[in-house]
C-alpha cells in the first residue's frame, strides 16, 4: 500500500487553557499513516485534552490541527467520518449485545450491512470475541469491553484512530490482545495516536511524545530517545532499598533516583566516577546492598529524570 507523504495528523502550536491553568502549552507534532504514535505522561499532562481537540469535540484557544486532511479547528465535522475517537469511557450500550453494539456504530457511520458483517467477523476474531457475539456488553469483563469498544471504533475503517488510555485497568492478556490488533491495523495504513500513563507501553510505539504539565519534553523514537540520553543509569539491588534511596537522595552527581522493586535506579552524570563514591557512602552508612550495576536506560528513566530536572530548574 502506498504511503501518503503528508502527515495523517499535523499539530502546530496547540494551546488550551482552563482559567489560569494551561492544560496544553504550544504543542506540536505529526503522525503518519502506518504509525503508532504515543502521547506519554502522568495524569494532568494534557493527553486527554489534546485528543479531545483533535477529535473536534473541544476547540483549542490557539494553534492548528489537521486530521485526515481536515482542519479540525475550523471544520471539525469534516474529519469525523475519517477518524475514530475512543475516549477513556467508550460509549457502549450495556443492555445491547456485542453484535447489537457493533450494528449501532455501523449504522451511525453508514456502513452497509454486507461490509459491516465482513468487517465485524474480522475484528471480533482478532479481538477474541467471536464466541461472545450474543452476550450483553454489560456482562463482559473490563478488558473485553475495551476490545469491543475498539471493534466498534474500527467498524467504518477510519484513516485515523485516537485512543485515550485504552489499556488503563485492563488485564495483561487483554492488554496484549489490544496491542496486537493495533499492530495489525498499521499494515492497513491507519495512523494511530494513543495516550498512556504506562511508560512501558511507550516502548511499543514507533514514536512517542513525552508530556508533562502540558509541555512537550521529548519527541522521537524510543530507541533514539534512549541512545541520546547523555547520562548513565545505575541499579543497586538491596534488601533495604528504601534506606539506599534515603542515603543517596542528596549525593553529588545524582539527578534522580526511584525505587524499582527491590532495587534503586539512579541517574548519574558519570558512572565511572560515581560508582566508587556511592559504594563508599553506602558502606559507611552500613546499608546492605549487592553490586552496583550500570544498566541500559528505559523510557521511564528518561521521563523521570526530565521531570525531576524540570522541577529543580535544570535543563532535562
Amino acid at each position: 500500500m502506498p504511503v501518503d507523504p503528508q502527515p495523517a495528523i499535523l499539530v502546530t502550536g496547540l494551546i488550551k487553557n482552563f482559567g489560569a491553568l494551561c492544560a496544553v502549552d504550544r504543542l506540536s507534532f505529526d503522525v503518519h499513516a502506518g504509525e503508532i504514535f504515543g502521547l506519554v505522561g502522568p495524569d494532568g499532562a494534557g493527553k486527554t485534552t489534546t485528543l479531545r481537540m483533535l477529535a473536534g469535540v473541544m476547540p483549542p484557544d490557539e494553534g492548528t490541527a489537521m486530521v485526515a486532511g481536515f482542519d479540525v479547528v475550523h471544520d471539525p465535522e469534516g474529519a469525523k467520518h475519517h477518524l475514530s475517537y475512543m475516549p477513556q469511557r467508550f460509549g457502549l450500550y450495556e443492555d445491547l449485545t456485542v453484535d447489537e453494539n457493533i450494528g449501532f456504530y455501523g449504522d451511525l457511520f453508514g456502513v452497509s450491512p454486507t461490509e459491516r458483517q465482513q468487517r465485524a467477523k474480522q475484528l471480533l476474531q482478532a479481538a477474541g470475541l467471536s464466541e461472545f457475539r450474543s452476550r450483553l456488553a454489560g456482562k463482559l469483563s473490563g478488558g473485553m469491553k475495551q476490545k469491543l469498544g475498539l471493534v466498534c471504533a474500527l467498524i467504518h475503517r477510519p484513516r485515523v484512530i485516537l485512543l485515550d488510555e485504552p489499556t488503563t485497568g485492563v488485564d495483561p492478556v487483554s492488554r496484549r490482545d489490544f496491542w496486537r490488533i493495533l499492530y495489525e491495523l498499521i499494515s492497513e495504513g491507519v495512523a494511530i495516536l494513543t495516550s498512556t500513563a504506562y511508560l512501558d507501553e511507550a516502548e511499543r510505539c514507533h514514536r512517542v511524545a513525552l508530556l508533562h504539565q502540558g509541555k512537550l519534553l521529548f519527541c522521537d523514537t524510543p530507541a533514539a530517545l534512549k541512545s541520546s540520553f547523555g547520562k548513565d543509569i545505575l541499579s543497586i539491588p538491596s534488601s533495604a532499598a528504601r534506606r539506599v534511596r534515603v542515603e543517596l537522595e542528596h549525593a553529588t552527581g545524582i539527578s534522580s533516583l526511584v525505587l524499582s522493586g527491590d532495587s534503586v535506579h539512579l541517574v548519574v552524570d558519570e558512572s565511572s566516577r560515581r560508582i566508587p563514591e556511592i559504594d563508599s557512602l553506602l558502606r559507611r552508612a552500613q546499608v546492605p546492598f549487592d553490586a552496583i550495576h550500570q544498566i541500559k536506560p528505559t523510557i521511564e528513566d528518561l521521563f523521570v529524570d526530565a521531570v525531576t530536572s524540570q522541577a529543580a530548574g535544570r535543563n532535562p
